[in-house]
């Protein structure tokens, strides 16, 4: 209480009633005494919570409003999918923090749905999602194509290009079910007429493609510039095998050093597919 008080500028006695009204008004106790600590109830808890968002918001436009923000300097939580940890994005983060070095920018790997999740909550700033998320802003950059990953000795390893109906009868390795490329790979290959037969589910596609060079099955998956040796990948015959790679964040205003990232990754990424 005393920190928070001098956080604020106020006294001690001045931060308690405000706090006394505060439960007054909401009709719930928000803090429990434990000897001389003071903590959150779970109720005040949730509340911090979901204020957040709303005035980190207000202090970056306040900050904009002032001229305060310095876009050359600070943090920026930028998020970015499992199937995208080589080529693209590494090389564009790498160019990024060569010309902006004094703009921090924090990552975080994970599926699809967390990514979007951390956007709402305020965990992230900025991330790449597929697919297109449809509760946040974001703009659409790029495609990202589904191939057919083999073991090499496959009988079918030799092809220019699949049908998914030839994969009919094989072991399928996939991502749990709450994951995007599980769902569109069930989709696709029922599509097809039939229901793949999914032995394992891993979820870190290095595991996937390490698991298929061991001939423990097959699988769809974007392309890897580190793919094993004992692997091959196919092209599946037809435009429709593609997911839609987004950029999003989750608050109506961004902070400049979001904006210099953001307006990076999209003049670098441009339209082509990955």
């Amino acid at each position: 209480m005393t920190r928070a008080a001098a956080d604020l500028n106020i006294p001690q006695s001045s931060m308690s009633r405000k706090i006394s009204a505060l439960q007054s008004a909401l009709g719930v106790p928000l803090l429990i005494h434990d000897g001389r600590a003071v903590r959150l109830t779970p109720d005040a808890h949730q509340l911090a919570v979901r204020l957040r968002g709303p005035l980190d918001e207000l202090d970056l436009a306040l900050a904009e409003a002032s001229g305060s923000t310095d876009p050359e300097r600070g943090t920026v939580r930028f998020g970015f999918p499992l199937t995208m940890g080589s080529g693209r994005i590494p090389d564009l983060l790498a160019e990024f923090r060569h010309r902006h070095p004094n703009i921090k920018v924090l990552l975080k790997q994970a599926n699809g749905s967390e990514l979007g999740a951390d956007l709402l909550s305020g965990d992230l700033d900025l991330a790449i999602v597929i697919p297109t998320p449809e509760r946040l802003n974001h703009v659409e950059i790029g495609k990202q194509a589904i191939c057919v990953v083999l073991p090499a000795g496959h009988h079918l390893a030799t092809a220019t290009e699949l049908r998914l109906d030839q994969l009919d009868g094989d072991t399928f390795i996939a991502n749990p079910p709450s994951y995007n490329l599980r769902q569109i790979t069930e989709y696709w290959c029922r599509s097809a007429g039939y229901d793949p037969d999914i032995a394992i589910e891993v979820t870190e596609f290095a595991t996937i493609r390490e698991l298929i060079g061991r001939d423990l099955g097959i699988a769809l998956l974007p392309h890897d510039d580190r793919n094993p040796s004992d692997i091959v990948e196919i092209p599946l015959a037809g435009h429709q095998y593609r997911r839609t790679i987004a950029l999003a964040w989750g608050t109506s205003t961004q902070s400049a050093p979001t904006r210099q990232l953001h307006e990076y990754l999209v003049n670098g990424w441009g339209q082509d597919e990955v």
